[in-house]
């Protein structure tokens, strides 16, 4: 793993803390999105199909840390959206790093240079650069062309300044593994820490619907890409087990509360992907989702679902389970032939419910409620 050891150990030693305990739901990352406001429309997201009035919310550095005290999860993963427009957000990752968590910002880096003063390196902090392949395919998956170049020139001068900086790269059904490949190649030359690879979750409102992978297709493309790695030593940041995963090799099942969700809705249920409801608090959200109608046969939303976000938390307890297979996997990597594992069966898989225009609702008449309380508030205080 392409993680700073002092990282490694703080992050293993709260997970066996919490096995030990015998605490079965526990955080590992927070996925925070102080807002959906984004400076790119790319065609395969759907965290920016939302009216203005959403889309120019933003969660205070108040509500951004007291949530961060809420949460024992020893990450913070700042998303958005584009998290650069968050005036503040040089405040909310000063915050967190003042109460010892180990910070990750994504941005997709277009304004990362000009923001490089507001921010100081610190060793548990890193930029995450959205690129998802050379120049022609970063560019095509983003929808705009000269992206892959600002970020290129970004990522280069935040290392010159002394930042840690991974990519976070996203792949759909037309990726090509020889390409991608080469593009890993080269995010060596760079000086890239490392490469978070995710197959593309099918958002039901992206732009862009028929390039997500399936479970089969996901399994296949890891596959080819893992054997032409083979003795390149590209450096991924997540788990053996979950490359191996990636690869059809592990049967899981996801774990939606390891990557509990903060937005400007509050806790997202059941995850990061999917927004099927929220939770006002943390405590709230853990003890009161009713996680087990989640996940792959148990939703149809979940079926083809094979992401991070889901998927790391349960590759990372299987880890401490059998430390010695995933010790074999990491000294090897993936299984790259034969027979895949067996799929989850999807005979009893609840129906996906359209709930989006309700949320909608709820959510608009939630954020005038706190808007006008905000703005009394202000008046109250003279401000």
């Amino acid at each position: 793993m392409a993680v700073p050891l002092h990282q490694s150990i703080r992050i293993g030693s709260y997970i066996v803390r919490q096995h030990l305990s015998g605490n079965k739901r526990y955080p590992l990352v927070l996925m925070m999105e102080p807002l959906f406001r984004c400076n790119l429309t790319c065609a395969g997201c759907g965290k920016i199909d939302y009216p203005d009035a959403i889309l120019n919310s933003r969660i205070s550095v108040a509500d951004a840390l007291a949530s961060i005290d809420e949460c024992p999860a020893p990450v913070v993963v700042l998303a958005g959206g584009e998290p650069l427009l968050h005036r503040e957000m040089d405040q909310i990752v000063e915050g967190a790093l003042a109460r010892g968590k180990i910070v990750f910002v994504c941005t997709n880096a277009l304004l990362l240079e000009k923001k490089l003063d507001s921010f100081k390196p610190h060793k548990n902090f890193t930029w995450t650069v959205h690129l998802d392949g050379n120049r022609e395919d970063h560019d095509r998956a983003v929808s705009r062309e000269g992206t892959f170049d600002q970020a290129v020139s970004a990522i280069k001068a935040a290392k010159a300044r002394g930042f840690q900086v991974n990519i976070n790269c996203t792949l759909f059904n037309n990726a090509d593994a020889e390409r991608m490949a080469e593009f890993f190649d080269y995010t060596k030359t760079i000086g890239i820490g490392g490469i978070t690879l995710s197959p593309g979750y099918a958002y039901e409102r992206a732009p862009d619907t028929e390039h997500f992978l399936n479970r089969r297709a996901t399994k296949e493309l890891f596959r080819k890409l893992f054997r032409l790695g083979k003795g390149k030593k590209w450096e991924f940041t997540q788990s053996s087990l979950f490359m191996d995963f990636l690869a059809g090799n592990q049967t899981y099942q996801c774990t939606p509360w390891g990557n509990p969700t903060r937005n400007v809705f509050g806790w997202q249920r059941p995850c990061y992907l999917l927004g099927e409801g929220y939770a006002k608090t943390y405590k709230e959200l853990m003890e009161e989702t009713n996680w087990d109608s989640y996940g792959t046969g148990k939703y149809e939303k979940c079926a083809d679902c094979m992401v991070h976000s889901g998927y790391e938390a349960t590759a990372v307890t299987d880890t401490i389970s059998h430390p010695l297979k995933a010790a074999l996997v990491a000294l090897r990597g993936p299984r790259t032939e034969g027979p895949f594992a067996p799929d989850l069966p999807l005979d009893n898989q609840r129906p996906a419910i359209d709930n989006y225009d309700e949320l909608m609702a709820k959510n608009l008449e939630m954020l005038h409620t706190e808007g006008r309380t905000n703005n009394l508030h202000r008046v109250s205080q003279g401000n």
